[in-house]
């Protein structure tokens, strides 16, 4: 097998649809024209019969290299070696008409190199067959069968040859010269192959200018601003321009563990998620995505009849329906099947999304603009009839599937709804209901409880538990209880003796927690090593959190980015790249540059008395 490791990528995209570039100039995994539409690349899961679009120089031996050009999504992967120099660009276009298309800019550094080109797509999950037909010498579109067959072209200014079904091209480049590849929608406009490469070029000024605007509207200028712009950018590319959702990763089938059955389908629209990416949007600026997000969950709302309760996962322009479905035809990640592709979760009952859901909606309507009475009565009622069933066991926050429990973590969201709902509606004047303070505080209480464990001093996964869940990391970050009140700092010092190694954690210790279904070990959840980092620059420990922080940051992969989960040698697992790890990255960052700046500030204060 062929597989590189997941952390060998790079992501190149726009609010549209994303694909993944390996470090050897191949696109192993691309779903278009949207997110979650099927894949026509995806050798990221099977790599004989996945799909994918290599660009290689034809060297005896090389080093590789990527980059992007700072402040953008526009990727750079550079081959060197003693006979030359080639670099390729690859990005979508974004900030113009034109952004249902992926470029590749292939320009020779130093040298004179030959270049080696291999088109292979395979078209739904690569179930469908295809035909490959040329279009004079510089042009193939390929057409899929299949009831939602999808028609690509793929134009070139050096002449392409149809092999086998799929395009190949072999081509030399002295140095300074270049030689450009748009694949495409064959229903958009055919630009002619001579006027190739200044299209090209207006696109790749104009993808570049509108990274940078974007880049430059962020309020940030602390400490580690370089890695938060990143983490930033992630999240813009997994923000959909047309509906305003925003996907938990661009992935899906990439396991949990080599070899295991946790694959799960990530690209939709989880409330959770994207409630959190909000808040991240709006510490940094961005209240034009927030308030698009509240569009999307604002219809989201309209559209839910009676007393039906919200669903914990959307796909992007708000669909509930998403049956989970395997792809037999695909062998998986290094032979991790079953791949999957839907989400049956989309069925299960999590009650932690009422609280992220108005948490974010309480920091918009405070920090953005006043939401309208319409969205707040549909609210209302989502809020009456959490009031009414936030006793019940559920699924959780990780989704387990091995039945329903009492988890703290869903209490205290519970809790968090609630809460944001009174204070809403108190910033707003908006009529409350009376009964709404009397569940929040009956919650409060069976907080402390149910959930407290004398014995091991310590806020457990549920009552009786033989083990803590690092979901508790966000009660003081929920502002539900003191970041250094005894008791949690006492399971704070739980959680360090439970799950963590070194600065990495773990979500839950599986022999002992709530059983989650599956039987196959996981990595440490990068998610939670930020939510760590955070508690313990909260609690006033500040340079173990900046070196926890720091050591963490040097587990990304060599572009900044994360994907969910680290293996045993720091190798990267799960989706990639995802949004729960980034935008927990981005509120550790902002909250211990504003805790380093308030402790250097009382020392100033210190030395004038």
């Amino acid at each position: 097998m062929s597989y590189q490791p997941i952390e060998n990528y790079g992501i190149v995209g726009n609010p549209h649809s994303v694909a993944l570039v390996g470090l050897d100039g191949s696109i192993d995994f691309m779903c278009f024209p949207h997110f979650d539409s099927p894949s026509v690349f995806a050798k990221l899961l099977d790599d004989k019969k996945g799909g994918y679009f290599c660009i290689v120089p034809d060297f005896k031996e090389m080093k590789q290299k990527q980059l992007y050009l700072p402040d953008t999504n526009v990727l750079l992967t550079r081959f060197l070696s003693p006979d030359g120099v080639g670099e390729i660009t690859d990005f979508m276009p974004a900030g113009t008409q034109e952004e249902r298309k992926l470029i590749r800019r292939v320009t020779t550094i130093r040298g004179e190199v030959k270049y080696r080109l291999s088109c292979v797509p395979r078209f739904n999950y690569g179930r469908d067959e295809h035909k490959a037909t040329k279009q004079g010498a510089n042009e193939i579109v390929f057409h899929a069968d299949g009831p939602n067959g999808l028609n690509v072209r793929l134009k070139a200014n050096v002449e392409l040859t149809v092999k086998d079904l799929d395009a190949t091209a072999e081509f030399t480049l002295a140095a300074g010269d270049s030689a450009d590849f748009m694949l495409e929608n064959a229903d958009n406009e055919n630009v002619p192959a001579k006027q190739l490469k200044e299209k090209v070029t207006q696109l790749l000024i104009a993808t570049i200018n509108y990274w940078k605007a974007w880049i430059g509207r962020s309020t940030y200028q602390g400490r580690w601003r370089e890695t938060v712009n990143r983490s930033a950018l992630v999240l813009k590319l997994l923000t959909s321009a047309q509906y305003g959702s925003i996907i938990a990763a661009p992935t899906f089938g990439l396991p949990e563990t080599i070899g295991g059955k946790r694959n799960w389908d990530y690209r939709y629209t989880w409330i959770r998620d994207a409630s959190f990416t909000v808040y991240s949007f709006i510490r940094l600026g961005y209240t034009k995505e927030a308030g698009a997000f509240m569009d999307w969950i604002e219809k989201i709302c309209r559209q839910i009849k009676g007393d039906e309760r919200m669903g914990i996962l959307y796909s992007i322009d708000g669909s509930r329906q998403l049956t989970e479905a395997t792809l037999d035809n695909l062998e998986g990640y290094k032979g991790s099947s079953p791949v999957r592709i839907g989400n049956d979760a989309y069925g299960q009952l999590q009650l932690d999304i009422y609280g992220e859901l108005m948490d974010s909606v309480y920091l918009y309507n405070k920090y953005g603009e006043p939401i309208s009475y319409d969205f707040w009565k549909d609210l209302e009622r989502q809020v009456e009839w959490l009031s009414r069933n936030w006793d019940q066991p559920d699924d959780g926050i990780w989704e387990v599937r091995g039945g329903k429990q009492t988890f703290l973590f869903s209490r205290l969201a519970c809790w968090v709804a609630l809460d944001r709902a009174m204070k809403i509606a108190k910033a707003r004047s908006f009529p409350r209901n009376g009964s709404w303070k009397k569940q929040r505080d009956k919650i409060y209480n069976s907080i402390f409880m149910d959930f407290w464990d004398e014995k091991k001093q310590a806020f457990m996964q549920y009552p009786g538990a033989e083990t803590v869940d690092a979901s508790c990391l966000l009660m003081p970050l929920f502002r539900f209880i003191s970041p250094k009140d005894p008791r949690f700092l006492s399971t704070l010092k739980r959680v360090e003796e439970e799950l963590v190694t070194d600065s990495l954690v773990y979500r839950y210790r599986p022999e002992v927690a709530a059983p989650d279904g599956f039987t196959s070990k996981e990595g440490s959840f990068s998610a939670c090593t930020f939510w760590y980092v955070e508690c313990l620059s909260r609690s006033g420990q500040l340079e173990k959190a900046r070196f926890y922080f720091e050591k963490m940051l040097g587990y990304a992969n060599h572009l900044g980015l994360y994907s969910e989960q680290l293996g045993f040698e720091g190798e990267h697992l799960g989706n990639f790249p995802q949004a729960f790890t980034h935008l927990g990255l981005i509120s550790a960052a902002l909250n211990l540059d504003q805790q380093f700046n308030d402790s250097r500030n009382k020392n100033i204060n210190l030395d004038e008395i």
